[in-house]
């Protein structure tokens, strides 16, 4: 696929992340509800569908969003609380060190039941 369809991708995910900004100024809560759309899984799995024509690609993807998606959840509770505290970068900071080590756990329990989510 050439340079056309790069732009477009890269047009079709910015404009969803721009989408999902625009409108949580205007409404904390279907901002939110926007984001927690899978939008940008539905796009990647779209691109890989068009590029690969792979199923197991695709599925694969699917199947290891899934359990990446688990342990970032906690960001969302620890980061607003934080905010009052460390403001804006410090509660990103510290949420993001929390985010990778319930990654780090998640994926040492899991290995214990035969999935395995290392990089």
């Amino acid at each position: 696929m050439g340079m056309g369809w790069l732009a477009t991708k890269y047009l079709t995910t910015a404009f969803v992340v721009v989408l999902v900004s625009e409108i949580a100024k205007r409404s904390d809560k279907l901002g939110a509800l926007v984001a927690a759309l899978p939008l940008v899984t539905i796009l990647a799995l779209i691109w890989l569908q068009v590029e690969t024509g792979s199923a197991e690609k695709v599925s694969n993807h699917a199947w290891y969003t899934f359990w990446y998606v688990i342990p970032t959840l906690p960001m969302f509770l620890i980061f607003p609380s934080l905010l009052p505290r460390l403001g804006f970068w410090g509660s990103l900071s510290v949420s993001a060190l929390i985010t990778i080590s319930c990654f780090w756990l998640f994926t040492q329990v899991f290995k214990q039941f035969g999935i395995d989510l290392t990089i």
